[in-house]
């Protein structure tokens, strides 16, 4: 397991936003690609995006594409996937996690990443 925490989770209307963080301690995050997925009960873990600053390269998955943009704040070693037009269907726990760079450009999966946080949880209503 790796240093992260995820946080900024919450409740919100169907067409509102959120604005997740994910910081470590003992690492610096844009040493490494950083992913971000979410996992809703009774389903696999869904890789939803990734940012990797050390070389540039970032990746969505289809699902978010136009709605979530990963950005990093290099001062406060925070990565972070800002949330639009959320629906309802956006429900889970929500995690960080890190890789070697750089990001696929094809899919963001668990396996290749390692974990550590406890995540958030994003509740959308209808």
């Amino acid at each position: 397991e790796v240093d992260v925490v995820e946080s900024g989770g919450g409740l919100v209307q169907a067409g509102g936003s959120l604005r997740l963080s994910c910081t470590a301690t003992e690492f610096t995050l844009n040493d490494w690609a950083i992913g971000w997925f979410r996992q809703a009960p009774g389903k696999d873990r869904e890789g939803l995006a990734c940012i990797s600053e050390s070389d540039g390269s970032t990746y969505y998955d289809d699902s978010v594409k136009g709605r979530f943009t990963v950005s990093t704040d290099s001062a406060k070693n925070t990565v972070y996937l800002q949330m639009n037009r959320l629906e309802p269907k956006d429900t889970a726990v929500y995690y960080c996690a890190r890789t070697v760079p750089p990001c696929s450009t094809y899919e963001v999966v668990a396996y290749d990443y390692e974990f550590g946080g406890q995540g958030t949880q994003v509740t959308v209503s209808s």
